[in-house]
């Protein structure tokens, strides 16, 4: 028996793969434990955005993430993401072209008609994807409970792969936490396809379509543990950002603000750590969606290999 401790996007990743692999598996739910930052994260599956200031580590492995979640929960959009710039920030976009790859130049609005006319030109990274990250952890966790993995709470009764994100602090000693912070609005009067993503020299933002008029806008990356309510300084420059893409969003409805804390280890790379006897899959910072499958299929294989070897 393999002991999952959390229920965030490392440990239902971990606990799927582990499951496939033919181990029995239960995760273990601490009961009182904050909710995972990963039910606010936006769901992009964006390796190569990411390698504007992330280790090629996270371009590279990540681009496996894609065909991963495709394979395991509904309504992935292999849409692409747009990314654009205000006209007194081009430069920012050329830097951006600059720091990446795998991207073109477009007209914007050839490929998102409501932003005709607002940009002279952006870039499209055309592999890229998006989710809704609730709809997907909700996904896997019902597959787990049809393949007979138990979620509950108390004393795990197998080798421990510990997922608790910032709840393994005390064991992890480098972990950090790096707060972020979403906005979620409602409106009929924009209609974007794809991820969006603005770039701005202090707060670059990105625009997610969840479908129905429904965006998610995020997401501030603060080095600070304070886990209180968003900020009112990220309201206004989440939807200053959202109202220069397309100014509709000024009379769009705010159904939802959020604050969590996301794991990250010194150099921002997730990884899989052994201490005594506890493996710990952790630190996604910001790239818990694209790199937990990548890592539970590393798990997978080392523990199976692992196994072959004691035999």
């Amino acid at each position: 028996m393999i002991s999952v401790l959390g229920a965030g996007v490392a440990g239902l990743c971990a606990a799927t793969a582990l499951s496939e692999a033919g181990f029995a598996v239960e995760v273990i739910e601490a009961e009182g434990a904050p909710r995972p930052a990963s039910l606010l994260a936006g769901g992009m599956l964006a390796p190569f955005c990411e390698g504007e200031s992330a280790p090629d580590v996270i371009v590279t492995q990540g681009q496996a993430a894609t065909d991963w979640w495709a394979a395991h929960v509904p309504d992935v959009q292999r849409r692409g993401t747009l990314v654009l710039a205000a006209s007194r920030d081009t430069a920012e976009l050329d830097r951006f072209a600059r720091a990446t790859r795998a991207h073109r130049w477009v007209d914007p609005g050839s490929l998102e008609p409501d932003l005709a006319g607002r940009f002279a030109r952006g870039l499209f990274f055309e592999t890229e994807a998006h989710m809704d990250p609730r709809a997907a952890l909700d996904s896997l966790r019902a597959t787990l409970c049809s393949r007979g993995v138990a979620f509950r709470n108390g004393t795990p009764s197998g080798r421990v792969v510990d997922c608790r994100a910032m709840g393994a602090a005390s064991s992890l000693t480098d972990l950090r936490a790096v707060r972020g912070e979403m906005v979620e609005v409602v409106t009929p009067d924009v209609d974007l396809s794809r991820t969006v993503r603005l770039l701005h020299p202090r707060f670059p933002c990105y625009i997610v379509p969840r479908g129905h008029g429904r965006y998610m806008i995020g997401a501030t990356m603060v080095e600070s543990a304070h886990a209180g309510p968003i900020t009112a300084r990220a309201v206004m420059e989440l939807l200053s950002a959202a109202y220069t893409v397309h100014p509709a969003f000024a009379e769009a409805e705010v159904v939802s603000t959020e604050a969590g804390l996301r794991p990250a280890f010194p150099d921002n790379i997730p990884s899989i750590r052994r201490i005594g006897g506890r493996i710990h899959v952790n630190g996604m910072y910001r790239h818990g969606f694209l790199m937990a499958p990548v890592l539970a299929v590393q798990l997978a294989k080392m523990m199976t290999e692992e196994l072959a070897h004691a035999d």
